[in-house]
């Protein structure tokens, strides 16, 4: 059934669920004492719970999906992009989790005398903070992972889609996961979110980079790991050898999914010159086609903003770009007959230094588009900033030689941004100012832990038999270390 609510209308926090200090305090003080049994628990259990989450999420769709797009104003289909990244990275955790966190053997320091395992400890409680643009998908990739571990969770979820987050619990709850392992606490980033870091084991976090700079200095005074997903000002080039029917369609998706409020998403595009004609004009094309506006049927492509103060600042970059000789090829106007936050897909050329945009992430649908005499004008174009989140490469032959020379930590060869995100046994983040650690892969699972090392020495001691004598013991050791060394 269809929720009846208005998708037009502006998120405002709910301050019913805003947390105090002391409801903080508490959630830590129960998820420690909650994370004790949980990690005891089997992997093989905890997997359980985790598949049988997913296949919740299936079971409920229509309910989830409605529930995303009240909070978010998104469209059906950037919403079910959600719904569909939680069951399959769901399953990824459930099935390959268990193998990457098991104990494992390793060469002791003597061959038969020495024997060690590693040994992968979870690190106690993880603070998870997350933004308003994914509200389903970005809470759940962050927490499975630190769950499947053994850790505890305290999510700090958006003040504007915290709805989303308490469903979230409510489904792990169903699936079987025990009470108190995951709390959720809710109100504004500066004292909640810090509160959150002042008591964490170790911090995900996912916003801007300056936030995401004051959570580092955070984490550094209590000498605690952290990881990030922070700014991008994403490049997709399209090179002399591009298929531009292929690439036009597929810049679009790749600049305006979600309402270009994704930060793996497309704003700035690099047009080999051979194409530009041809490809400014089907980019265009293709671009007033979207679908703009409310409702929770599939016809709509793009959805509304998702508050006042992201539509100022869309406005704001435009604005700024036109005054100062940028040109608008589409869109470029906010969209009341539709709703508050509506604002049209909007294509730039001629925007330069100086320009707001022509650096600044803008995080809304606007992209600009910037002609190249060569396909290495591109590379160092795309090359030059500050971030280095995501790229995209349209290519029939070269797409593979130009990604390893972009500085990105994820770069699609036609396609925007889908493929690397979903390929879950990668990792997934960013170089430069756009991040540190990784999500997804080996490394988006083993960093919510500590590897412990434990060995144990038998019958001689690494010293050397008592009596046996100091340079007699080295000589041994020598002649044996000469054996080893060549040993893989």
């Amino acid at each position: 059934m269809t929720t009846t609510v208005n998708l037009a209308a502006e998120n405002e926090p709910d301050e019913q669920l805003s947390s105090t200090i002391a409801h903080v305090e508490a959630a830590f003080e129960t998820a420690r004492r909650s994370q004790r049994l949980w990690a005891q628990s089997s992997l093989r259990e905890r997997a359980r719970i985790i598949l049988a989450f997913g296949r919740l999420v299936l079971d409920r769709e229509a309910e989830l999906l409605d529930l995303i797009q009240h909070e978010t104003g998104k469209s059906r289909r950037d919403a079910f992009e959600e719904l569909t990244d939680v069951v399959l990275w769901s399953g990824h955790v459930a099935n390959h989790g268990p193998a990457l966190l098991r104990s494992r053997g390793k060469r002791g320091a003597i061959p038969l005398l020495t024997t060690t395992t590693e040994v992968r400890v979870p690190k106690g409680v993880v603070g998870i903070i997350t933004p308003w643009n994914y509200p389903f998908t970005l809470p759940a990739t962050d927490s499975l992972p630190a769950l499947i571990a053994g850790n505890a969770v305290v999510l700090k979820p958006d003040r504007l889609t915290p709805r989303i987050a308490d469903r979230l619990l409510e489904l792990l709850l169903e699936a079987g996961l025990p009470k108190g392992v995951l709390q959720i606490v809710h109100g504004p980033g500066a004292e909640i979110g810090g509160a959150v870091i002042e008591r964490a084991d170790f911090v995900m976090f996912t916003g801007s980079t300056a936030t995401g700079r004051v959570v580092a200095r955070q984490c550094a005074e209590r000498l605690i790991g952290f990881s990030a997903e922070l700014g991008g000002k994403n490049p997709l080039l399209v090179l002399e050898d591009a298929d531009v029917d292929r690439a036009a369609p597929g810049a679009v998706r790749a600049s305006f999914a979600n309402a270009g409020q994704l930060c793996i998403s497309t704003e700035r595009l690099y047009v080999h010159a051979a194409h530009w004609d041809e490809f400014c004009a089907k980019f265009v094309e293709h671009t007033e086609a979207l679908r703009l506006g409310p409702g929770y049927d599939w016809g709509i492509d793009m959805g509304r903003l998702i508050s006042e103060r992201q539509l100022a600042t869309v406005e704001s970059h435009v604005a700024d770009a036109v005054d100062k000789g940028a040109r608008v090829l589409a869109g470029g106007r906010r969209r009341p007959d539709l709703g508050e936050l509506f604002y049209e897909p909007t294509v730039l050329v001629d925007v330069g230094p100086g320009m707001i945009a022509h650096r600044e992430e803008t995080f809304g649908p606007v992209v600009s588009l910037y002609r190249v005499e060569s396909d290495d004008e591109a590379i160092a174009l795309a090359n030059d900033s500050e971030y280095g989140l995501n790229a995209s490469v349209w290519s029939r032959r070269n797409g593979e030689s130009v990604a390893r020379r972009l500085r990105a930590g994820t770069v699609n060869i036609n396609e925007g941004y889908a493929a690397t995100w979903s390929s879950y046994a990668s990792p997934m983040g960013g170089m430069k100012q756009s991040g540190l650690g990784r999500r997804h892969g080996t490394a988006g699972i083993l960093k919510y832990t500590d590897a412990q090392t434990i060995s144990r020495q038998r019958l001689i001691p690494i010293a050397g038999p008592d009596g046996f004598g100091h340079e007699r013991w080295a000589g041994v050791m020598s002649a044996g270390a000469r054996i080893l060394r060549r040993i893989p």
